[in-house]
């Protein structure tokens, strides 16, 4: 199946990387980013969030629709909330619209089977990373409707490995991936636990 490629869609260079069913709360004050927020929330159509990095615009972002406008100020600023819907490859930037566009591919995934074995090794991580970070366990019929990307849209990675999960195409890799960032962020929980642990029994191990 040919990819969806889309003229003059709108793009928002920023410093973060949104994943597909992330929610990402957006402060929108420049003029010509409210003419783009505008216009989408018009016409009821995506806009999209590339990264911004230290070595300039990277290729692949990840498609937003406006969910809800939460407040709108005086001054013409306002604040919306977003959320991520699907990555997508700049072919070509484009500069004669009112804001920052683009000439995007819509990306699909390889054609493959699911690995059973690692959806059910990533949701157990993940499980076992929110119920320490949290308190709370996730409810079983929640967890079986998360794929790779709505596992990590709840966890704060860091941004070159949120990129990095933006650009895979398979889904089986992309489980593969979170499952060691879920317990890379657990090692470091434990870490974090031990050194409170430590400080608050002043050096000494307390046996009660």
């Amino acid at each position: 199946m040919a990819s969806e490629v889309v003229n003059e869609f709108p793009l928002f260079p920023l410093g973060l990387v949104a994943l597909p069913t992330e929610a990402v709360p957006l402060h929108i004050f420049e003029q010509r980013y409210r003419a783009m927020i505008g216009q989408c929330i018009d016409s009821e159509t995506e806009f999209g969030i590339v990264w911004m990095s230290d070595d300039g615009l990277r290729e692949v972002g990840c498609a937003c629709e406006v969910e809800r406008v939460l407040e709108e100020m005086d001054d013409g600023r306002f604040n919306v909330l977003t959320r991520g819907t699907r990555p997508f490859r700049v072919i070509e930037r484009q500069g004669h619209l009112a804001y920052p566009a683009g000439v995007v591919e819509f990306l699909e995934d390889d054609d493959e089977e699911n690995d059973e074995e690692a959806i059910e090794r990533a949701r157990a991580v993940y499980a076992d990373l929110v119920k320490r970070a949290t308190d709370r366990e996730p409810e079983p019929s929640d967890l079986d409707e998360l794929d790779a990307y709505g596992m990590a849209a709840t966890v704060d990675f860091g941004l070159d490995a949120k990129q990095g999960l933006l650009e895979l195409r398979s889904e089986n890799a992309r489980l593969k991936l979170v499952t060691r960032l879920f317990r890379a962020a657990t090692k470091r929980l434990d870490f974090v636990d031990r050194a409170q642990t430590r400080a608050r029994s002043n050096g000494k191990v307390r046996f009660s």
